[in-house]
């Protein structure tokens, strides 16, 4: 992790202390990393360093913008599911209904409400952050690109400059384009 990496997780964690979420009562506690171990064995993939120490070093959920990030396999007391249970029933849900597949990889952490999320992209080094909008008339219209890794996701909500702040400079998410490469099987 960087020295830039390390500097933003004493920002969150200050701004975690002491913020909650709608539907949180308490910063749970941290993970640990068989917790970690566990949640990347039933993904199928690794998270992003940094989403890793968010869980492990901060706390399981409970923390960010809005609702706050979800727990990563505990369910928080909203009663929204965990990340990975999410992840697992939107995939299984796109399988189903191809007209919406869900890509591989992208966790969602974060929920929005209206059944809208913000999900990270665990396969992108970098950790693009992108915002899921289920609400749109088709699939290809359901993505777009909220920031181009975590740590400025991370950013714009410490800073108060993402796009859900009542702030007049803040962009619009652009659509996500990797979407129908991202979820369309290779030809056999």
């Amino acid at each position: 992790m960087t020295e830039n990496e390390q500097q933003l997780l004493t920002r969150v964690a200050a701004e975690a202390r002491n913020t909650r979420p709608s539907g949180w009562t308490s910063l749970p506690a941290p993970v640990d990393e068989a917790t970690v171990t566990r949640a990347e064995a039933a993904l199928g993939f690794r998270l992003p360093p940094l989403l890793a120490a968010l869980y492990t070093r901060i706390g399981d959920g409970g923390f960010g913008p809005e609702y706050g990030l979800l727990p990563l396999l505990d369910n928080p007391p909203t009663g929204e599911p965990a990340a990975v249970t999410q992840y697992l029933s939107n995939r299984v849900s796109g399988h189903k209904d191809p007209d919406w597949p869900w890509p591989e990889g992208v966790l969602p952490i974060s929920h929005w409400g209206c059944a809208m999320y913000a999900c990270v992209d665990c396969r992108i080094p970098q950790a693009t952050v992108l915002l899921y909008e289920p609400n749109a008339d088709e699939a290809d219209h359901a993505w777009y690109v909220d920031a181009p890794g975590l740590a400025d996701w991370l950013r714009a909500w410490l800073d108060g400059t993402g796009w859900y702040e009542d702030y007049d400079g803040a962009p619009e998410p652009t659509p996500w384009t990797d979407f129908r490469i991202r979820t369309t099987a290779p030809a056999s």
